[in-house]
This record gives structure tokens, sequence and C-alpha cells, in this order.
């Protein structure tokens, strides 16, 4: 089992920025593919980012691009997000997930694990 604790989510004004971190802890937690999804109120889960275990593979979904940036820090087991420029439309709860060697990056269920997520707010 790999447990995900997400953290830094807010209000922020449009323009602005946050930085989000998920917690691994559990079995094995460094060896994982981990990604950072978002869900607006009445939408579906949208993916974000995702970044492979060794941090040399990093793919950013179209509307972030430019915008957020993945890494991880696999001595203290924990991932970011930095989001920089942040926009109304990026409002969601953002969650953090885990798997190994996802064939399908973008699909929520190639993905095991999950946090409960943290709600990122950005005004205009």
């Amino acid at each position: 089992q790999v447990q995900l604790v997400e953290s830094g989510g807010g209000l922020v004004q449009a323009g602005g920025s946050l930085r989000l971190s998920c917690a691994a802890s559990g079995r094995t937690s460094s060896s994982y593919d981990m990604a950072w999804f978002r869900q607006a109120p009445g939408k579906e889960r949208e993916f974000v980012a995702f970044i492979n275990w060794t941090g040399t593979n990093k793919v950013y979904g179209d509307s972030v691009k430019g915008r957020f940036t993945i890494a991880r820090d696999n001595a203290k087991n924990t991932v970011f997000l930095q989001m920089n420029s942040l926009k109304p439309e990026d409002t969601a709860v953002y969650y953090c997930a885990a798997t190994f060697q996802p064939r399908h990056i973008v699909l929520n269920d190639e993905y095991d694990y999950w946090g409960q997520g943290t709600q990122v707010t950005v005004s205009s």
C-alpha cells in the first residue's frame, strides 16, 4: 500500500502562484510513477501532469503547459506541482496519484493510489 497526502492548496488571485506537495509513504513509494489530476465542480477529473519515478520523463496537460512544473524528491518521497500564472479556470480539487509503469498516463484508471485532494481556488 502507498499513502498519499497532498498539501499546499489555498486561495490565490489570478496571475499568482501556488506550490502543491504530495507526500508518499508506505511500500517502496519512491519507485512509483506519479501524477497530478484535478477536478472542478461538475466536471470530470482532468490530467494535469506526470513524472516517472526517475524524474526523467515529464508530461503535461495542454491546459497547463508552460505554467505548471512537476518535480519530485525521492529522498523525501515527495512530488511537487509548481503552479504559476494561475487562472480562474485552474480552480479545482487537485489530487496526486501513484502507479507503476502506466501505459496511458492521462487516464484515471491507470493509477492505483490516490490522495484525498487539496482545494485550489483562483479568484479573478
